[in-house]
């Protein structure tokens, strides 16, 4: 029975893609809904932006291994994510009107800056969606006891058909759908579990000593370490395109500024649910820690819950990853695409923009695919994901809206310095985390490009 559930719950996901089609007349409605999302849906759209497999398996599994401190980069550094979005980025974005996370860079800066910086938000992508593959995998294999890497290839293929017809529509109508499902399933067992486990009190008063200590050791390791896991998902996510996409395709600008608010309130709130479950799973049943722990909360499902709560937690659950794992496709697939195949293309009209776009999808999904099969966990996929985005595109993205003084040669001298500042060192690691020492190399970049002057014929307009 849980089996069928679990199949009909992929397949109506499925069949919500194949509707919202029915939406997607351009390649603006296919990215970003039309820029027509009204609160409820823009706001559950952000807040699913992440909440899947990384919240509910990867952090969860951090949390009962290492305590509070273990999980600062998320579900904490993806609230101030969010909430960052919304003081300083939701609005002067929202105005700008453009499709694409590389089209802020062409803006702002020019073509060559628009390309590199396209070059590297694309395969930023890949150690995302493969953590939601691996995630899938982990969950049929689980429940219908398939292999691992069959599992992966089975969900995959479902996320693509989604993805490649439903587009941002398909995202945000499932986005809302899949939190309200969500967070009364994790509610639900939470309730079970600290009930079975003698209540909340209970099972606080049982952590080991340490276990909710939030602040770092004090020392230059210590202390680096722990504002680099701040950072990690809370700036390294701002300069990517699938919040981007969410704050764009919001009704207005003044929504998608609340949306970014709640939606890092829900994320603060609600990814506390996981990690309490992840706790309370550990008293309970601490032979299931000796595997692997990215499991536990599945495995508790099976041998805790009744048939109902395994049908509406693994279903839920699903239904977020596959939501996740379709926002996190359409992001590069669409930046591919616009920023980087069109130019090279001469008579591109948008209807043949649209279909590029849906063959871009099929290929970041199958790169993903292959490196899903290589790593799989899932906490260590979304740090990579997130740092590579950071050492190379938040300084000159921060340039680009408040410092309009920088020239073009500034903003790409930045990418490659923080990109082969941090490639250096997580190669060859020192005391000082590589993300803080490539964000470091990035601000240099910066300064020493300042020395470049602005070209004249760079594109400066807030409108394409």
């Amino acid at each position: 029975m849980l089996a069928v559930s679990i199949v009909c719950y992929l397949i109506i996901t499925i069949l919500i893609g194949f509707w919202a089609s029915r939406l997607v007349k351009n390649s603006e409605d296919f990215v970003l809904a039309g820029r027509s999302l009204p609160l409820p849906l823009a706001a559950s759209a952000m807040f699913a932006t992440w909440f899947g497999s990384e919240t509910i398996l990867g952090s969860s599994s951090e949390f009962v291994q290492h305590g509070l401190i273990g999980v600062v980069e998320d579900p904490f550094g993806a609230a101030l994510c969010l909430l960052l979005v919304g003081v300083f980025f939701a609005r002067p974005l929202y105005k700008m009107k453009i499709l694409t996370f590389g089209d802020f860079y062409r803006v702002k800066f020019g073509k060559k800056a628009e390309l590199i910086a396209s070059l590297f938000l694309v395969p930023s992508y890949f150690g995302w969606i493969a953590a939601q593959f691996v995630a899938i995998g982990l969950i049929l294999n689980v429940v219908l006891g398939i292999p691992l890497a069959m599992g992966m290839i089975g969900g995959t293929v479902a996320v693509l058909i989604y993805t490649y017809i439903g587009g941002m529509w398909a995202i945000s109508i499932t986005d809302f759908m899949q939190t309200i499902i969500i967070v009364a399933g994790l509610l639900f067992l939470a309730f079970s579990l600290s009930d079975h486990a003698g209540g909340v009190a209970t099972v606080i008063d049982k952590a080991p000593e340490g276990f909710f200590n939030f602040t770092p050791e004090f020392s230059y390791t210590g202390i680096t370490t722990y504002i680099a896991a701040w950072i990690t998902i809370g700036l390294g996510s701002i300069p990517q395109q699938d919040v981007f996409q969410r704050v764009m395709a919001a009704k207005s600008a003044d929504i998608s500024v609340k949306a970014s608010y709640i939606s890092a309130a829900m994320y603060l709130t609600i990814g506390f649910i996981p990690l309490f479950i992840g706790l309370c799973s550990k008293q309970l049943y601490p032979e299931l820690m000796e595997g692997d722990a990215q499991l536990v909360i599945p495995n508790v499902v099976l041998m805790h819950g009744n048939l109902f709560l395994q049908i509406m937690f693994f279903g839920a659950l699903l239904s977020a990853i596959m939501s996740t794992s379709s926002g996190a496709i359409l992001a590069p697939a669409s930046i591919l695409a616009e920023n980087i195949i069109k130019p090279y293309m001469k008579n591109t009209d948008d209807k043949k923009l649209l279909q590029m776009m849906r063959l871009s999808v099929v290929l970041v999904t199958v790169f993903s695919l292959i490196l899903a099969n290589m790593q799989g966990n899932i906490f260590d996929l979304v740090s990579m994901s997130s740092a590579f985005s950071l050492v190379s595109l938040f300084i000159p993205m921060i340039a680009g809206l408040y410092f309009p003084s920088f020239s073009e040669k500034a903003a790409i001298l930045s990418m490659f310095s923080g990109m082969t500042g941090w490639l250096i060192f997580e190669h060859y690691p020192v005391e000082t985390p590589s993300i803080l020492i490539g964000l470091l190399f990035a601000f240099v970049g910066l300064m020493v490009g300042r020395l470049f002057p602005k070209s004249k014929n760079t594109e400066v307009k807030e409108n394409v």
